[in-house]
């Protein structure tokens, strides 16, 4: 009888194997470091080629994000390039909540994860890539508590200050997908959309604000369990090291257009979040909010308005978040964009439902949709 094995000590891996019965598994996912939030998956399993596979994930409902299951779909790939979708399903009564995902691989290793990974190593070579374009600036601004880089890039010739960061929560690997799909799109000076950008703004990017939280496969969180993105208001050297540094290089360049890049795991949709709670807001700050988002939403129907978080009261915004942070702090225009784990129901797909060249080309349509807001 065949036995598979699943293995997940590797960059970004999170399972706790219950037990194997053949090919059928009962497997949980591990908390993040110091913290309650749990949600990122990533292992792999081997040894059953041309077999169907039975992976049940139990205690899913005190997940973080338990609305986060129903209608999802595992990604998998084989050779790490390509993901693609795993038949999965979810019954909440179950074991405390069980996801299944049912697969039948071709070759004798299958790896399976919440959304397609993206390792530190390909961050690395991201970045060493993009520092070694034309006229790119690299520095390393702070280094994280597990002792890694804290990796930024600056390029450009205009006046116009224009904030990129992303990943501040790890397992939203979407967000350096995205951030992979602007930086080629930047980098490349043959495209006509960064020539006119970097004429006019100088762009400032984090591709990975949380190194640590990506290596050791957490959803959310960084080394010692904090969430960086409500440290945004005090940062303590010995809790958000990563939140202090690129705040303070902010404060060095200043601020006129921001995007904090996220994934959400229970909305089927890409959506903005604002500042519409932050103290002292006005009419005309929040307009320009708004007209980016009218924009994009015109260039690309990858985009919507109907679904996202609701609106927060004027003066309730909290300031320990980057967007409201960083709006309040430069008057600027900022925001969080959403990409789902989920299809984007607006246009699915069903080999890969969302997907990282989604994410990429969606790179591509915000910094679109930026030159046009910059020309109006």
């Amino acid at each position: 009888m065949t036995q598979i094995h699943i293995d997940a000590a590797f960059d970004s891996g999170n399972i706790e194997v219950l037990a194997i019965d053949g090919t059928t598994a009962r497997l949980a996912i591990k908390h993040d470091h110091q913290s309650e939030f749990k949600q990122w998956f990533h292992f792999r399993v081997c040894g059953a080629a041309g077999q169907e596979i039975e992976l049940k994930m139990e205690q899913m409902e005190s997940s973080a994000y338990p609305g986060g299951w129903p209608n999802y779909n595992a990604r998998v790939s084989e050779d790490r390039e390509y993901w693609g979708v795993a038949a999965t399903t979810y019954d909440p009564k179950q074991n405390g909540g069980t996801l299944t995902i049912r697969h039948t691989p071709a070759s004798d290793i299958a790896y399976f994860a919440y959304f397609a990974p993206y390792s530190m190593e390909r961050h690395h070579d991201l970045v060493a890539e993009c520092a070694a374009s034309e006229d790119v600036t690299y520095e390393r601004i702070g280094e994280t508590l597990d002792g890694q880089p804290l990796d930024y890039l600056s390029f450009g010739e205009g006046d116009t200050q224009v904030w990129l960061y992303a990943r501040q929560h790890p397992g939203e690997t979407q967000a350096e997908w995205w951030m992979e799909g602007a930086l080629e799109c930047l980098t490349d000076l043959s495209d006509t959309v960064a020539r006119e950008l970097r004429r006019k703004c100088t762009f400032h990017v984090v591709p990975n604000c949380n190194p640590d939280g990506s290596r050791r496969g957490h959803l959310r969180t960084n080394a010692v369990g904090a969430n960086l993105n409500r440290e945004w208001l005090d940062p303590a050297d010995n809790r958000a090291p990563e939140v202090k540094a690129i705040l303070a290089k902010m404060d060095q360049t200043g601020v006129d257009f921001a995007m904090d890049i996220h994934g959400d795991e229970a909305i089927p949709a890409v959506f903005l979040a604002g500042y519409e709670g932050i103290p002292g807001l006005t009419q005309d700050h929040l307009d320009q909010y708004n007209r980016y988002e009218a924009i994009l939403d015109r260039r690309t129907p990858d985009f919507q308005t109907k679904l996202g978080y609701p609106k927060t009261p004027a003066g309730k915004g909290n300031l320990g978040m980057s967007t409201n942070q960083v709006a309040h702090r430069f008057g600027c225009p900022a925001m969080t964009l959403e990409m789902p784990y989920k299809d984007n129901d607006d246009a699915p797909d069903a080999e890969q439902n969302w997907s990282p060249e989604r994410c990429k080309m969606l790179g591509r349509d915000c910094l679109a949709a930026l030159l046009e807001f910059l020309d109006g």
